[in-house]
């Protein structure tokens, strides 16, 4: 049987696949771009026939059909590997969402030796001449999933990526057992997010920081936006790419003539990454791209294949550090903002590069809009419920607007005197006098 053959043996329509689906069951519904369209709504039309039907997903872009259900709570339950604007707000409200914590990278191991999967649905290219679907720019952990669910339904669409790899970037017809044919939505758009004076000042700091040859990691959002822009009109050469997610800085710094991997000690020439998100230009540039490579996140996140990559940069944000140098990325008291995800992989793993840096930025301070006042995000103690991304042994630099200090090696009254004088100035008293309740400040010992 030809590879078409099978493929239109294994075609069904969005209804039948959500057919599949029994109260009780365990679903995966992929990851960012991957989340499916055609058969989630499918799948939301038989809500009333349905009970405990637990759904696993992260980084959505767009709100699922499912989560519009009535009473959503009695037929899904969603469980997010990272929160985004879809799903933060039903995590914080409602008892019909949950955050998973877990590290990124731990996400291929832990489907492989602990997951039940019944059903996964997946988003994907069409298939191509040699019988293989590829996963657009979400390698991610797919494969992973794929192989240990007991129903793999893939839903095409024309509008995906095609983003070359260099292994589990692609499935094959043999490996699946349904097609669905969708609608070939555009792929949604995540906007990369302006930057202001604060993004700007701190990474100045940062740029300062970096050597020719380094490579880079960035998070999402207006202070690795404002790195990247600073780069592409900076006299750096030869930088290169190992990234969790690829985003739009990346494509902007490329054009400019900034990366060229060439320093690379493995991968040398492409740019890797376990996901992207991000602008039409950004999907536009990594279709069919040879220069990037989309990679597993048990492989991009490991620390050991990080500290492979001489001079490697990691730059994140942070929502609240402490004077321990504790960084809290993930929540603020109770309140859920987004997940784990590589941070901690990227901090340890840079620390081992051989003269690589970690940057965990942050603006000192910031307006609470519920309060009616500004608040300082370099705190003596964390809100109750916040959560620790990284230990304060595993911090490296931290950065604010105020300047940037490294915590390796620092005492605990060291670290409190340079993590202070990162914060705003009107906040410092204030402090200081939480640190003198810790221990960790003694006044004859100030330089």
């Amino acid at each position: 049987m030809s590879y078409q053959e099978k493929y239109q043996h294994k075609l069904i329509s969005a209804e039948k696949a959500a057919s599949f689906v029994e109260s009780g069951m365990w679903i995966d519904y992929g990851w960012c771009i991957n989340t499916t369209q055609a058969i989630d709504a499918e799948l939301a039309k038989r809500a009333e026939e349905l009970t405990d039907v637990k759904v696993r997903g992260g980084v959505l872009l767009w709100q699922p059909e499912i989560f519009k259900v009535d009473n959503m709570e009695e037929h899904f339950t969603w469980m997010s590997w990272h929160a985004g604007g879809p799903d933060r707000g039903l995590i914080n409200s409602s008892p019909a969402a949950f955050y998973s914590p877990l590290r990124y990278s731990e996400l291929p191991k832990w489907y492989r030796e602990n997951c039940d999967v019944d059903v996964a649905f997946l988003t994907t290219t069409p298939m191509d001449k040699h019988g293989f679907f590829n996963f657009g720019t979400s390698a991610s952990h797919a494969m992973a999933v794929l192989e240990k669910a007991k129903i793999v339904v893939l839903e095409v669409n024309e509008n995906m990526p095609r983003a070359l790899g260099g292994f589990e970037a692609d499935v094959h017809i043999d490996q699946i057992d349904y097609v669905v044919e969708g609608e070939n939505p555009s792929i949604a758009a995540l906007p990369s997010g302006s930057f202001g004076e604060v993004d700007e000042k701190v990474a100045k700091l940062i740029v300062n920081e970096i050597p020719d040859g380094a490579c880079l990691q960035l998070g999402i959002g207006g202070m690795p936006n404002a790195v990247g822009s600073l780069i592409a009109d900076s006299d750096l050469k030869d930088l290169g790419v190992h990234t969790e997610m690829y985003v739009d800085a990346f494509v902007d710094m490329t054009k400019k003539g900034k990366i060229t991997g060439a320093k690379k000690n493995i991968d040398r020439f492409r740019q890797t990454y376990a996901f992207a998100a991000g602008s039409q230009e950004l999907y536009d540039f990594l279709d069919d791209n040879p220069m990037a490579m989309a990679a597993p996140v048990d492989y991009t996140n490991a620390s050991q294949t990080i500290a492979q990559l001489d001079n490697f940069i990691s730059i994140n944000n942070a929502v609240n550090v402490d004077l321990w140098g504790q960084v809290s990325s993930e929540s603020s008291g109770f309140r859920h903002i987004s997940g784990a995800g590589g941070q901690l992989d990227f901090v340890l793993g840079a620390y081992l590069s051989k003269g690589g840096k970690s940057f965990i930025c942050l603006s000192s301070s910031f307006f609470n809009k519920r309060e009616n006042k500004l608040e300082s995000r370099i705190v003596g103690n964390f809100n109750t419920g916040s959560a620790i991304t990284a230990a304060r042994p595993n911090t490296n630099y931290l950065v604010t607007e105020y300047g940037i200090f490294n915590c390796k090696g620092k005492s605990t009254w060291e670290r409190a005197e340079g993590i202070i004088n990162l914060a705003a100035p009107e906040f410092r008293d204030g402090l200081i006098e939480e640190a003198e309740k810790m221990n960790i400040w003694r006044r004859t010992n100030k330089r």
